[in-house]
């Protein structure tokens, strides 16, 4: 009988716990009041889920000595019973008119199904300082010393966003702003301090078409917009202005990456776009997010043809993300016949993860892949029939091949250490996505980036990262840069003979370069050869706080 009771009792107790959910409050207490009463050699326990936690009810059906009767013990039981329930307010998101259908809860947080601190490009904060019901914080400060093996004269970083100036200690990076929330109006606001304030404009054209210098208007803005969220779905996003674009796996904050100097396929793709983005959750597993902007990478349009574009990011369990960007637009100055493909297409993967193992306690692996073609005709006056043409491939090759691999382990006490190792291939004939070299290297790199002109390159790195807590990383980092042809700067530097600009006032474009360094000796512009090189090596030490 023992054995038949406990079966009874594990039975009564699985229907118990179906039929508290997805029925009314009458006709849940008359069942527990039934089973009471066929219960008696072991306490009774239920669990009703809520929204966020789940209690469990345990009532202890009356001894011998406690009651006489069947029906007194069930009333003790059931008054026992009634009350543990109001006590808990376990009924507070169940329905209780009697209607046969409850409420369904409220869709859940798009991503919010597991922890993907892990992945490359992603916060790995859990809870912000500055947050409340409008408005949530966010500062960044990213600080950096770098040394080339080519220790050049003018202390010139080329090739790169993340580094500016060499043998010096440079503030990168400094970002304040946060996201403002309010009855489903939404909208962000980052600002841009440091050399990235200066870096990043000169590398886009577009805005000195027409007037009003937008390149200085938004020098000082990496992220700003505004917009609405629809409670559709898992909730779907209408943004304006200044967003992210996540192309090449990497975040524009060095904070949430894997390492701090990027390979070429994240380095010469977009870090933002200015125009309209629609995010789409239809699952808490699947982004689908629209693009209507400017252009690649533009704060305004190099034509008439805006930028057209699409992402899809799908995480179907806690150890795999994958990410396909996709973009179509015209973006060759005065061609607006050449149109731009790309398609950015990232898995990433954790394949270890254990926090109370010994030594290494997660690891994981990301894979990127990217491949894009400029393509069209143009009004080229130096052609024997005054066109000239890009092509996908053949003699006027203009694409865009790369890829990328990274591995990073956590390991030490609380995986606060971390080491990545990783690097990737660049092939783009025509140059059409090369970070232009500064200073008196842009004249002659942008002239010499014709289609078909040739471009390869590699690159391989390795850092090792501490964590004391959330807020801050210490990084040191070592990477090697090979190009096909002379893209670095060498000894003798890019700005001069001295390695000082002599007269910046002479360009029209201080932020972009300086054709030919001013010779103050002899009054004139000097005929100075930059000095490019085809490789470097480099070591990094960076310091990142967030809050």
């Amino acid at each position: 009988m023992k054995k038949k009771e406990s079966k009874n009792a594990k039975n009564i107790n699985a229907m118990t716990n179906l039929f508290i959910i997805r029925t009314g409050f009458t006709a849940t207490a008359t069942f527990c009041l039934m089973a009471l009463e066929c219960v008696q050699a072991k306490p009774f326990t239920t669990s009703i889920t809520g929204a966020k936690k789940t209690d469990s009810i345990v009532v202890k059906p009356a001894t011998a000595g406690e009651t006489n009767t069947a029906a007194t013990q069930t009333k003790t039981s059931a008054t026992a019973f009634t009350q543990q329930l109001f006590t808990k307010k376990v009924f507070t998101n169940l329905n209780l008119t009697g209607d046969s259908v409850a409420t369904p809860p409220p869709p859940s947080d798009p991503f919010a199904f597991a922890d993907f601190s892990w992945l490359n490009g992603n916060n790995r904060q859990d809870s912000k300082i500055l947050d409340s019901k409008y408005f949530t914080g966010d500062f960044t400060v990213d600080v950096n010393y770098t040394r080339s093996n080519q220790n050049p004269i003018d202390n010139t970083v080329t090739g790169s966003t993340a580094l500016a100036r060499n043998n010096e200690c440079t503030v990168s990076f400094i970002g304040l702003g946060g996201d403002f929330h309010y009855n489903n109006v939404r909208g962000r606001f980052m600002s841009q301090f440091g050399t990235r304030a200066t870096e990043v404009p000169r590398n886009d054209y577009s805005g000195y078409r027409g007037q009003y210098n937008l390149p200085d208007a938004y020098r000082y803005l990496s992220e700003a917009y505004g917009g609405y969220h629809f409670d559709k779905w898992h909730g779907i996003n209408v943004d304006m202005g200044i967003f992210m674009s996540y192309i090449g796996m990497f975040s524009y904050n060095n904070f949430e990456n894997w390492s701090y100097q990027p390979s070429y396929t994240s380095d010469n793709t977009p870090w933002f776009f200015n125009g309209i983005r629609v995010q789409m959750f239809p699952t808490e597993k699947t982004k689908i997010e629209l693009w209507f902007i400017n252009g690649w990478q533009s704060y305004a349009m190099f034509n008439k043809m805006p930028g057209l574009g699409f992402s899809i990011v799908h995480r179907w369990n806690a150890n795999n993300s994958i990410t396909s960007n996709n973009y179509y637009g015209a973006d060759v100055e005065g061609a607006p016949k050449v149109y731009r493909i790309h398609s950015d297409n990232t898995w990433q993967h954790q394949y270890f993860n254990n926090p109370k193992a010994k030594g290494i306690k997660r690891a994981a692996f990301t894979i990127t892949g990217d491949f894009g073609v400029q393509t069209g005709t143009y009004a080229n006056s130096l052609a024997a029939n005054g066109v000239g043409k890009f092509t996908p491939f053949g003699d006027s090759a203009s694409n865009f091949i790369s890829g990328m691999v990274y591995n990073r382990l956590w390991f030490g006490k609380g995986a606060k250490w971390g080491w990545t190792i990783g690097g990737g291939f660049l092939h783009n004939p025509s140059r059409y996505l090369s970070l232009v070299p500064p200073g008196g290297a842009t004249d002659k790199w942008v002239s010499d980036a014709v289609p078909g002109a040739k471009m390869d390159g590699w690159d391989a790195s390795t850092c090792i990262d501490y964590n004391p807590n959330q807020n801050i990383t210490i990084r040191v980092e070592l990477v090697h840069r090979y190009m096909s042809v002379p893209y670095f700067n060498g000894p003798g530097g890019v700005s001069g003979p001295s390695g000082y600009q002599a007269n910046p006032a002479s360009s029209n474009n201080p932020n972009s370069y300086i054709p030919n360094p001013y010779n103050y000796a002899t009054g004139t512009y000097a005929n100075f050869t930059p000095d490019l090189v085809k490789s470097e090596t480099r070591g990094i030490i960076a310091l990142l706080v967030r809050f």
